[in-house]
């Protein structure tokens, strides 16, 4: 279910990822004035929608939880919301790879720090190293230290681990684990620097497919664990016992006595497996080893859980079946660390007819499982399923016994105990975080209850969007699990499309005169790639593929819904008239093209290949090339004709080495002129026009005056505000943009990883005046002062100014008192500075200007010792603000 994932990926990769890293002698940007605007940004909820391969507890605090992702970063638990909060959206466009998190560690000496080993691809789809990120407020902020080889969040074996591990005793000290014979790297100050354990004897040896040319699996998976044993060691002194396990089917367990002096390989362990998890449970002295013949995390057909006493060196089988009787690798390893011999494990590639949860409560001697047969294919289980909070994870099946629907789960590599709470458990699976809060009913003989644990973890990678002027405010095509139909952004949707469910929808549109019209291709094993929707895409049917299609492509809906173009891969560009029932070859235009429809005139149809750009006014069967020239060479292109003006196409893209940037034709595409503005440009999509302007409100992701973000014009590109901020830039966004037709302000922005971003507006914004005096504004304000977050020894908090008064503000200064001895640590979209109680926050260089009516909006995190009281009041200069 999540091998297109992997596809998704690269086809952005090859789409345009590597576009965004500047020149070595890229020339100085030209001199742009730009404004900025206070956004509120959400996700348009989904809940979960891609794989979660690690699941980690802080073994000090309680409710202190975190979950990693592959490619849409990492997140901390809400207790009191029971949401995730995501940690790593300020990763920016050039370090789109970090947003992988391969491995994390949280420190449960100071369980205010938290450590993430982050890069998505150790091959040549990702071209910076990975690093390793260090944060002192839970995740509020983090620091960097850059290594010397590459990480793979995204690679084959990322469900194996941690490969990031805290010392438990001396916390200054931690292990890292690398890929690609890169070895065992440790750190003693905090994660700060980094250098190899050049006696550690085996750096691994498996690789999924030595012969995949791409890198992707032929990359050795490395070392995969760090595991401590806390009874080894006294606080303040480094532990003395470490146990690694290393992708090496004959040598996967390596220990060291003496705080990683001296290593060797565990004697008289089991060979022929890879070891996925190692957890030991340090009261009970055993150490737990969970074995697949492969490295996951969709593979595995042989595996086996093994039991190693650290104090007599015996190893013992305790697989709760016959390797025989397996078709499935082991992981998912946990302990009961409030009831010691009690220990789990998954059947993790067990796809069909579901994952397995084995529970034992005698440390291996005897298990139980999650379900079982009666007679087959009847199942009884020892759980129920409630997925009411997000019924698309029945994916609309009627699955046929032993096969159910919700499924239990699959990819089940992280499945972790609670270990102040024996009764709560959360496990990733492809989809979601399932858990329950009783899972000692297990134990009993009763059932416990399993349900999405997920909310505020978003994760599916965008392709498409869509915002029609009329019906649901929101359609989007997404890698995995194919898209939705939002008419309530902050509603999880009851179902994903189905009839036919494509496991990656890769292009859809809409007709712009009849929005209940629309169409939708994508990837699907078997059955057409096609479908069409006569109700705005709450039902669809599928159509019929012209010969040779092999998946998505893109596709274009004539604006009075009469005519479709599609470019699919494996077949050439067609035409039909009606819904698909009998294609034409489209002639003029090269197989592989970008199609899209002009938003007026029914019979035209546009295209983009390799540079060139293509015109139909004959319903897409046949295409001239336009003389247009001077258009990016490759084909890294996002174009869009603006509705309601025939002819009005705006086109965006490029590389860094050639054309790049956003062009605009007034005549079908005859001719295009360069935004002279825009240094770099890969989406452009349109929204409701401001108020008093005419022409529509144009978004793209782009660089600007030096600096890359989501950009609003109102004016056709004459003058552009940045809409996001350096706390909110998810990566990369380059696959899709679009405005909302209905809501002038609102911005729907597309995330490889983080879902379907949105913002709306709070305020306008005036011209950068650039560097000036201190400012000094006049005239009344008003402050909204918020603790979003807040933990044991800290907090973040977001503060909104307003404007109130009729005079722009030329540069800001805001200042407030601290009542608890509370200490600033970091701000961002303010410079903010602390002198004994107070804090005093001005502006930077482009949130300078702020127009009458309009706010500003900056955030910071603090630390505190006890009671949290926030401000009572504020000042801008010499004025006493309203609060809020």
């Amino acid at each position: 279910m999540r091998r297109t994932r992997i596809l998704t990926a690269v086809l952005a990769l090859a789409a345009g990822l590597l576009s965004g890293a500047p020149t070595a002698l890229a020339a100085d940007p030209p001199s742009v004035k730009i404004t900025a605007d206070t956004y509120t940004w959400k996700n348009a909820r989904i809940d979960g929608g891609g794989f979660v391969p690690g699941i980690v507890f802080n073994r000090s605090e309680k409710n202190l939880v975190y979950a990693r992702t592959d490619i849409g970063g990492a997140y901390r638990w809400q207790q009191s919301s029971k949401t995730w909060t995501p940690l790593l959206d300020s990763v920016g466009w050039d370090d789109w790879g970090h947003t992988g998190v391969v491995s994390i560690a949280s420190d449960s000496v100071d369980p205010n720090r938290v450590y993430a080993a982050v890069g998505t691809y150790t091959n040549s789809w990702d071209p910076k190293n990975g690093a390793v990120m260090r944060s002192a407020d839970r995740g509020a902020s983090w620091q960097k230290a850059n290594l010397p080889f590459k990480l793979g969040g995204n690679m084959p074996g990322r469900g194996m681990g941690e490969r990031l591990a805290v010392d438990p005793n001396r916390n200054s000290v931690l292990y890292l684990g690398a890929p690609s014979g890169k070895g065992l790297w440790r750190s003693t100050d905090s994660g700060v620097t980094w250098s190899r354990v050049t006696n550690f004897p085996n750096v691994g040896t498996y690789v999924q497919d030595p012969g995949d040319t791409s890198g992707y699996a032929s990359d050795n998976q490395g070392i995969v664990w760090v595991t401590f044993d806390e009874s080894t060691g006294t606080s303040g002194s480094a532990t003395k016992t470490i146990y690694v396990g290393v992708a090496d089917q004959d040598n996967a367990v390596y220990r060291s006595t003496d705080a990683g002096a001296t290593w060797q390989r565990l004697a008289g362990q089991p060979t022929g497996h890879l070891a996925h998890k190692g957890v030991l449970d340090a009261k009970n002295g055993y150490l737990y080893l969970a074995y697949s013949d492969k490295g996951g995390p969709y593979d595995g057909g042989k595996g086996r859980l093994w039991r190693y006493a650290t104090g007599s060196g015996t190893w013992t089988n305790i697989s709760p079946v016959a390797e025989a009787d397996t078709f499935y690798g082991f992981s998912g390893l946990t302990v009961d660390r409030q009831r010691p011999g009690t220990v789990m494990a998954t059947a993790y590639s067990a796809w069909w007819p579901d994952t397995q949860i084995f529970r034992s409560t005698d440390s291996g001697a005897t298990w139980t499982k999650a379900w079982d047969y009666t007679s087959y294919p009847n199942r009884e289980n020892r759980y129920t399923m409630d997925v009411s909070s997000s019924p698309w994870l029945t994916w609309g099946a009627n699955p046929q016994p032993p096969e159910q629907t919700p499924k239990l789960g699959w990819m089940t590599e992280s499945l972790e105990i609670d270990p102040f709470d024996s009764a709560r458990m959360m496990y990733g699976t492809g989809a979601t975080i399932y858990g329950t809060e009783n899972l000692t009913n297990w134990d009993s003989g009763g059932r416990f209850t399993v349900r999405p644990m997920v909310q505020g973890l978003e994760e599916t990678a965008v392709n498409d969007l869509a915002s029609p002027p009329s019906g649901a405010p929101l359609l989007s095509a997404l890698g995995d699990v194919g898209g939705f139909r939002h008419t309530d952004l902050a509603k999880v949707p009851s179902m994903m499309f189905t009839q036919p469910n494509f496991t990656t929808t890769t292009s859809l549109d809409f007709a712009e005169s009849d929005p209940n019209t629309f169409v939708r291709v994508g990837d699907l094993d078997s059955g057409p790639h096609i479908a069409f929707s006569t109700d705005n895409g709450a039902n669809w049917f599928a159509g019929t593929d012209p010969s040779g299609v092999s998946g998505g492509g893109t596709v274009a809906a004539g604006s009075d819904g009469g005519r479709f173009v599609w470019s699919p891969q494996g077949a050439g560009v067609h035409h039909a008239t009606g819904f698909g029932t009998s294609w034409q070859a489209s002639g003029g235009i090269p197989a592989g093209a970008i199609v899209e429809s002009d938003r007026v005139d029914p019979k035209t149809f546009y295209g983009f290949k390799s540079g060139k750009f293509y015109i139909s006014t004959d319903g897409g069967a046949t295409f001239k090339e336009s003389p247009a020239s001077g258009l990016p060479g490759g084909d890294s292109v996002r174009f869009k004709a603006l509705p309601g003006g025939k002819g009005d196409v705006w086109l965006a893209g490029g590389a860094s080495d050639g054309a790049y940037g956003l062009w605009h034709s007034t005549d079908g595409g005859t001719s295009f002129t360069k935004l002279s503005n825009v240094e770099q440009a890969d989406t452009v999509g349109f929204g409701k026009a401001a108020p008093g302007a005419s022409y529509q409100t144009l978004y793209t992701s782009a660089k600007i005056g030096g600096v890359r973000g989501v950009f609003r014009s109102t004016d056709k590109g004459a003058s552009w505000t940045r809409v996001n901020d350096d706390a909110h830039q998810w990566g990369w966004t380059g696959a899709a943009i679009t405005g909302d037709p209905r809501v002038y302000g609102r911005v729907y922005v597309s995330t490889n990883g983080r879902g379907v971003i949105y913002g709306d507006s709070s305020g306008g914004g005036t011209t950068d005046p650039g560097p000036g005096p201190d400012p000094t504004p006049a005239g009344a304000c008003k402050v909204t002062y918020k603790v979003t977050s807040q933990w044991s020894g800290g907090f973040q908090a977001d503060v909104q100014l307003t404007n109130t008064g009729t005079v722009a503000w030329n540069g800001w200064s805001l200042t407030w008192t601290f009542a608890d001895g509370q200490k600033l640590t970091q701000a961002w979209n303010a410079e903010a500075a602390q002198s004994g109680s107070t804090v005093t926050a001005k502006n930077v260089g482009w949130n300078a200007g702020v127009a009458a009516g309009s706010s500003v909006g900056f955030g910071f995190t603090a630390n505190r010792t006890g009671t949290n009281t926030e401000p009572a009041a504020f000042r801008l200069g010499d004025q006493s603000c309203t609060v809020a």
